[in-house]
């Protein structure tokens, strides 16, 4: 079995899924990303430096319950262990109520709310084993609505409500659980192209320095929600 703990990181090959298993593997962490597609997820992991030994990439789609626990299995085989989910992957269709279609509804409670729960269910009997972590990436918008956000909303209110439940369930277990609420990061969420005026916004890596420092607070203490923002965005006129 390895000695290094193993992470899983679900919607890792870009955005900041890629900067949180860039900062970890750096940290000494093994790490495993995945993707819809395969060649997004060989394409990160070729990108992230690191031995390739702590490396892995995975094509899984967090909908399907089968994808997760096939991931979950693949990195058992590699790996001999699993320690930490990074629930990620997320998408948002930004429109009003009455351009809102069903599809697209359906689209973000699968793949944000649903998606969710099959990564954590397919993780969490080797994470109870190993008495590890796990990290759910919600948003601003899980606690704050917005305009044009009704089903982003609905999926984020969604996940920050079972993040919290989660962590009750399973604390005296030793397992720690917590739900990370950004602001403004400088990805590629909703066709955004990052560039030099993304400067203000928190990065990739911020998010995954945040994850390496909670994965090193003491064991008696469990932040369990985390709203984080950037620290001076530009004033707006």
């Amino acid at each position: 079995m390895s000695e290094k703990k193993v992470v899983y990181i679900t919607g890792g090959s870009k955005g900041i899924g890629k900067g949180i298993a860039q900062y970890l593997l750096n940290e000494g962490y093994r790490v495993a990303v995945s993707s819809r597609k395969k060649e997004n997820a060989d394409a990160a992991v070729a990108d992230i430096s690191g031995d390739a030994a702590d490396k892995l990439a995975l094509q899984s789609d967090v909908r399907k319950k089968e994808d997760e626990e096939a991931a979950v299995a693949s990195i058992v085989k590699q790996w001999g262990r699993l320690d930490i989910l990074v629930s990620n992957a997320g998408l948002g269709v930004f429109a009003p109520i009455e351009d809102l279609s069903h599809e697209d509804w359906n689209k973000m409670i699968d793949t944000n709310v649903s998606g969710v729960f099959n990564s954590v269910k397919a993780s969490l009997n080797q994470i109870i084993d190993q008495k590890g972590y796990i990290f759910t990436v919600a948003s601003l918008q899980g606690i704050y609505f917005n305009a044009k956000a009704s089903g982003y909303n609905a999926s984020k209110f969604a996940i920050v409500g079972f993040t919290q439940a989660l962590m009750l369930d399973l604390r005296q277990k030793g397992v720690k659980v917590t739900t990370i609420l950004p602001g403004s990061v400088s990805t590629h969420f909703n066709d955004h192209t990052p560039s030099e005026e993304d400067y203000w916004k928190i990065q990739p890596e911020d998010m995954g320095e945040l994850v390496y420092d909670l994965l090193k607070m003491n064991p008696r203490t469990l932040p369990s929600k985390i709203e984080v923002r950037p620290s001076k965005p530009p004033v707006r006129k």
